[in-house]
């Protein structure tokens, strides 16, 4: 039953550019506040526990989780993208059903990775040749991790069903809570009971524990159809289970795409030796703020596109994406301009060997200048996954960026510069974004029936 009386909807009526940015920066906020923590959580690891315990933590450990992770991440857009549609059409009885269905997926997929991730921790562990003096410490630490990895699945699956009717500030605000909690307990559990990595991972949890526990409790607390009710936490409608995982499983492959295609380059740039490594190591620092705000404009524009599809808004749908490419890109244009200015200074905060700083500045001259040829591929596939098309998106990025980069990086000719390896940067990037502006502009992603209506 659609609800006629529902207060205005900003992202539905408001004006477009604003909405897009209050949505935004929230995100994007969130996103380098937990860059700045994880950092710090870094430093206090290293500083009290040694080198072995922050490769422990930081190392192999941080690529399992980022796949493990990052799967769950992408298979839960799905659920973003329809609830968004049903908040849009105003259907408080499908946001409902749909939001506790999202929920339930989240525990179960919780439930398995969390046995999955602690029976197999050693073994992954040693399959990516762990340093044998990290392994023991490593595997602790993923042991208590994985022990706690529902919580962190449900926290996830949640915040998304905020950014799904357009809530971006509340996410905000318990992650910065969880995150003054990781801080305090490390310093608690590492300096002061001696509880080692372990008790690094044991404060991680508890600090995800808080921020699902907010989480949740606001959720309980709503007055609307977004309420959650925990004693139907496995209330599962089948229907919409299935078209959640259709648009999700998609951008989960996707991210375990990404994460092998970067081992391969991060495999490739070894091979230069110890300065270079450290080079791309202090450039993914500063490359780092350039994709945590470029994403948060593709989440911005999943989140615009979805609620104004539901609400058969299709102009409004259209002139947001447009809106949002001259947003991204004029960011993109200045965050080029600034890291060519002043990169060397901002490398002499990881370093004061020259050396490296030069290779540096190599790598940000080859790559900077194209960053622009990445935005048609966010905003885009943003779009199409707020429309609830995931599978064409996720096929050209899979091929067309992660199998370009293999492709480029086998031939011996391609790999002999540090220049051409990032070159399968720009390659690949300018490809997929003349495919993404082929399909968006020729196939009709929006005059269709409505995802909802012709699935569920």
């Amino acid at each position: 039953m659609k609800n006629t009386k529902t207060k205005a909807n900003g992202i539905t009526e408001g004006i477009i550019w604003q909405q897009i940015l209050l949505f935004f920066f929230p995100i994007m906020f969130g996103t380098l506040f937990m860059t700045l923590y994880n950092t710090v959580d870094a430093i206090i690891v290293g500083q009290l526990l040694g080198k072995e315990a922050l490769a422990a933590v930081s190392g192999g450990t941080t690529i399992l989780v980022n796949l493990i992770i990052g799967f769950f991440t992408g298979v839960s857009s799905g659920a973003t993208v329809i609830i968004s549609q049903f908040y849009g059409a105003k259907d408080d009885e499908k946001v409902s059903k749909s939001i506790h269905t999202a929920i339930g997926l989240s525990i179960i997929f919780g439930l398995l990775i969390s046995i999955g991730g602690f029976l197999l921790a050693e073994p992954l562990l040693k399959l990516i040749d762990t340093p044998l003096d990290v392994l023991p410490l490593a595997s602790e630490y993923l042991h208590v991790y994985f022990s706690g990895a529902l919580v962190l699945i449900v926290y996830n699956m949640a915040s998304g069903i905020y950014r799904a009717f357009g809530d971006s500030k509340h996410p905000l605000w318990f992650l910065i809570v969880g995150a003054f909690v990781n801080i305090f307990l490390d310093i608690l559990f590492i300096a002061i009971f001696k509880r080692g990595v372990r008790g690094a991972a044991e404060a991680t949890v508890i600090s995800q524990v808080v921020s699902l526990f907010l989480t949740l409790l606001f959720l309980c607390l709503r007055k609307d159809s977004c309420k959650y009710y925990l004693r139907r936490s496995l209330d599962i409608d089948a229907k919409m289970l299935k078209r959640m995982l259709e648009i999700g499983l998609p951008g989960g492959i996707q991210s375990i795409m990404y994460n092998i295609s970067n081992m391969i380059i991060q495999t490739n740039v070894n091979h230069f030796g110890t300065d270079t490594a450290a080079a791309w190591a202090s450039y993914n620092k500063l490359d780092s703020i350039f994709w945590m705000i470029i994403n948060a404009f593709g989440i911005a524009a999943t989140t615009f596109v979805g609620q104004n599809y539901g609400a058969g808004k299709i102009d409004r749908a259209k002139k947001g994406v447009k809106i949002s490419l001259y947003m991204a890109g004029s960011v993109a244009i200045v965050m080029t301009g600034l890291y060519l200015a002043f990169g060397q200074y901002a490398f002499r905060l990881f370093t004061s060997d020259e050396e490296v700083i030069a290779i540096g500045m190599r790598i940000l001259r080859t790559i900077a200048p194209v960053f622009i040829l990445y935005i048609p591929i966010e905003i885009l596939s943003g779009a199409l996954r707020g429309v609830g098309k995931t599978l064409v998106p996720t096929l050209f990025t899979v091929f067309g960026i992660c199998g370009l980069r293999i492709v480029w990086l086998s031939i011996p000719f391609c790999t002999t510069t540090i220049e051409r390896v990032m070159l399968s940067y720009a390659i690949s990037w300018g490809l997929v974004s003349i495919l993404f502006f082929i399909y968006y502009n020729a196939k009709n992603v929006y005059n269709e029936k409505r995802a909802q209506k012709s699935s569920l």
